[in-house]
């Protein structure tokens, strides 16, 4: 059984280690974190060990791999250190808030041979595991446009909003992966607008709140990417394909399908998923399943440092086209060209 051991005991730390606990293919070991009380009330949950520091959790000899689900700021220096003591690593998105910082990581993780899957657990997500099948399978020919819809409930709190590194890095971060792994070219330009239409306050970090944002490839394939932090009525989550012999769409999630006619209303629903805690539970699991598999089954992860490099430095070229209100020339190969193997 590989052993697993989770670093963090926040939201994103509480669903991987819940997914360890579930797959039969390994052992939640421990959890770890600083945070005593959280992750003392985890560990009682899933029947596993507490641990207060994060490199005691690394060094232990009783542990085979490595999730890395803390804060951003730390998932460098973690990686490192996993990686130098030969364990593999899923850590969460992104790499670095820093880009530079990030290609010199993704540098010295490769000296040491390391392993490391990225988490974009999107790519785990039923439905775009369909579309990218039907792609594929050619089932709509040759793919021309794509929109991808991503919109918050609500605005996270402010103390969040100011460590997120912004709407690009933070949340439009996932949506720049889904782009790349749809179209299945590099963006060789892009063209980004962003306002503060639901708080204006986040002028005094430089962030935004609702954005759209245009990718096109070499090819002339198309991407538009609609973000908002605030969506009344749910978690907005949709995605169409156009391609030369037909249309791809997927759907928002709801606690069920059923309708319901009456006097008052025709075709009543439940509300949309609350957030993406429930949206993506599943896909989540997945990812974590699709992690565990490779390192048994001695497979290459299906998402890299390269594809966090390569969402991160979109996200750069976002927020550069942003302040100069002009398209941007992408590096299809990216600054990350080198590190691609």
């Amino acid at each position: 059984m590989l052993k697993v051991a989770i670093l963090g005991a926040g939201r994103i730390a509480q669903i991987h280690s819940k997914s360890a606990f579930l797959n039969t293919q390994c052992e939640l070991k421990l959890i770890a974190d600083p945070w005593k009380e959280g992750v003392d009330k985890l560990a009682k949950e899933l029947n596993c060990e507490a641990v207060y520091d994060y490199y005691e959790a690394i060094n232990r000899d009783d542990i085979d791999a490595i999730v890395i689900a803390t804060a951003t700021d730390l998932h460098v220096d973690l990686m490192l250190h996993a990686v130098k003591c030969k364990k593999p690593v899923l850590c969460e998105k992104p790499i670095d808030l820093d880009f530079g910082r990030s290609i010199t990581a993704v540098q010295e993780i490769q000296s040491h041979n390391g392993k490391v899957m990225l988490a974009f657990n999107r790519r785990f997500d039923e439905d775009t595991i369909a579309i990218k099948n039907a792609i594929l399978n050619n089932e709509i020919g040759e793919v021309r446009q794509v929109i991808i819809t991503s919109r918050d409930p609500g605005m996270q709190p402010v103390e969040y909003m100011k460590t997120s590194g912004g709407i690009f890095k933070d949340m439009t971060i996932h949506d720049f992966d889904t782009a790349r792994h749809i179209l299945g070219e590099e963006p060789v330009e892009i063209f980004a607008t962003a306002s503060r239409l639901v708080d204006e306050e986040l002028e005094t970090i430089n962030d935004y709140d609702t954005c759209s944002i245009t990718l096109k490839t070499k090819s002339g394939k198309q991407c538009i990417i609609n973000n908002c932090r605030e969506a009344v009525y749910g978690y907005d989550q949709r995605i169409e394909v156009l391609g030369s012999q037909g249309l791809l769409k997927t759907q928002n999630h709801r606690p069920s399908t059923l309708k319901k006619y009456t006097h008052d209303f025709t075709s009543s629903q439940q509300p949309l998923l609350n957030f993406f805690l429930e949206r993506y539970v599943d896909s989540y699991r997945k990812e974590f399943d699709v992690f565990v598999a490779c390192l048994v089954d001695s497979q290459e992860f299906p998402t890299s440092l390269f594809d966090g490099l390569q969402a991160l430095y979109l996200a750069v070229c976002a927020m550069e086209s942003v302040e100069s209100n002009q398209a941007i020339i992408v590096n299809p190969e990216g600054p990350s060209k080198s590190l691609a193997a």
